[in-house]
């Protein structure tokens, strides 16, 4: 243990005579290290922020869209061929077992007048389930009922965003809006959600009973789309092969047709969300990783010129005794010394980084303990890689040549 000591403090004392020379050759690892860990803090606190946006969408999740249809051998996407009716979720309500609660979705849109001005929003038909689904709050007023929903009731909840632009520094509960000319009675204010992971303000909406919006806005049959929760997490795939069943019934399709739907977890729209995330901190990791390797070439070049510099002193102690086995550690541990410096400092580097973005901008970085390990252990890597060859040739000097080396 002693004898590693005084190797590390012989590495130290060489390494400061040239100050500034080993800061600029530990510049490559220093910028390497911290690079790698800024990189992959950014990308786990954005996944992280994915991860809890796709949570606050709702507990358990199941979105359900309608199908495709073809034109002329073309295949129209996703939606395009819609079948999906009121009776389709009450058939999900009274038969589903593994589905908590289940609400339609009509999407509208348009002008809405009221207030102190105007706004063009999206406006959602929904059911009362559609709240727990969701996890909507209540901030103003209450919400509205399944007695609403049947009696196709002229009421409304607005967004924060929508509540902010029409009624300002006001509780709208009680006034009267216009939605294309068609009147609503607005009965509270939810309470904010902010952007989601796709920048969209999710405040900026209204949601009314989906029998109103459908008849009275739409005019249309075909509710766009069924949100459903399961009872639990561990049952999602159980609860989508019940649903899936209950539509095919409802929907009359033969064991040989496709489905006319489909159906979407929220662990799918996580893991799909999720794995694009780590693929892109993976690629931004590895970019940066390559400083690491230019750091770990200039350790290896200055390392070479100090073993020119340094010849008469290797001839020296390999005249009074010293082993070459002696000099390949002492180059090898003062390369090691000055990478493991260089990422240490590295380190605290990205610390700062990290701290000033998350004070100063809107990324959430979150610096997780085992990419600190990984940093500090590879850039030791980097220093034994890249010094052995210099200590090598050290070790290799004849010493009476190294006398004589002027």
């Amino acid at each position: 243990m002693k004898h590693v000591w005084n190797l590390i403090k012989a590495a130290f004392k060489s390494i400061l005579k040239n100050r500034m020379r080993s800061l600029l050759t530990s510049l490559g690892i220093i910028i390497g290290v911290s690079a790698v860990i800024v990189m992959v803090s950014i990308g786990e606190g954005s996944q992280a922020r994915i991860e809890n946006e796709i949570n606050a969408l709702g507990t358990n999740l199941l979105i359900i869209f309608p199908g495709s249809s073809s034109a002329g051998g073309v295949r129209m996407g996703a939606g395009s061929f819609n079948r999906f009716t009121f009776s389709d979720v009450e058939k999900i309500k009274n038969e589903a077992t593994l589905i908590e609660n289940v609400s339609s979705v009509v999407r509208s849109g348009g002008q809405v007048i009221g207030g102190t001005g105007n706004w063009n929003t999206q406006v959602y038909g929904v059911e009362p389930d559609y709240f727990i689904i969701r996890n909507w709050q209540i901030e103003y007023g209450e919400f509205f009922t399944l007695r609403d929903v049947a009696a196709n009731k002229k009421v409304a909840l607005l967004g924060k965003t929508i509540a902010g632009e029409l009624f300002p520094d006001q509780d709208p509960t009680g006034q009267t809006i216009r939605i294309r000319n068609i009147p609503f009675t607005v009965i509270g204010v939810l309470k904010a959600k902010g952007q989601s992971g796709m920048g969209q303000d999710q405040d900026d909406v209204i949601l009314a009973p989906s029998t109103t919006v459908l008849y009275r806005l739409k005019g249309r049959q075909w509710v766009d789309m069924i949100n459903a929760s399961t009872v639990s997490t561990e049952r999602m795939d159980e609860a989508v092969a019940e649903t899936r069943l209950i539509l095919r019934e409802s929907h009359r399709l033969d064991a040989g047709d496709d489905d006319d739907f489909t159906i979407r977890s929220q662990a799918e729209i996580t893991e799909a969300v999720t794995a694009t995330s780590r693929t892109m901190t993976l690629l931004l990791g590895s970019i940066a990783a390559v400083s690491l390797i230019v750091g770990g070439i200039g350790i290896m070049n200055i390392m070479l010129v100090s073993v020119t510099e340094r010849t008469r002193e290797i001839g020296i102690r390999l005249s009074v005794g010293a082993r070459a086995s002696d000099i390949l550690t002492q180059f090898l541990t003062e390369a090691v010394v000055l990478s493991l410096s260089g990422g240490i400092i590295g380190i605290l580097l990205s610390a700062g980084v990290v701290a000033i973005l998350n004070r100063f901008t809107e990324y959430a970085a979150i610096i997780q303990p085992d990419i600190i390990v990984i940093s500090f252990l590879f850039s030791g890597a980097v220093g034994i890689f890249f010094g052995f060859y210099p200590a090598r040739k050290a070790a290799a000097l004849n010493p009476i040549d190294a006398l004589r080396y002027e």
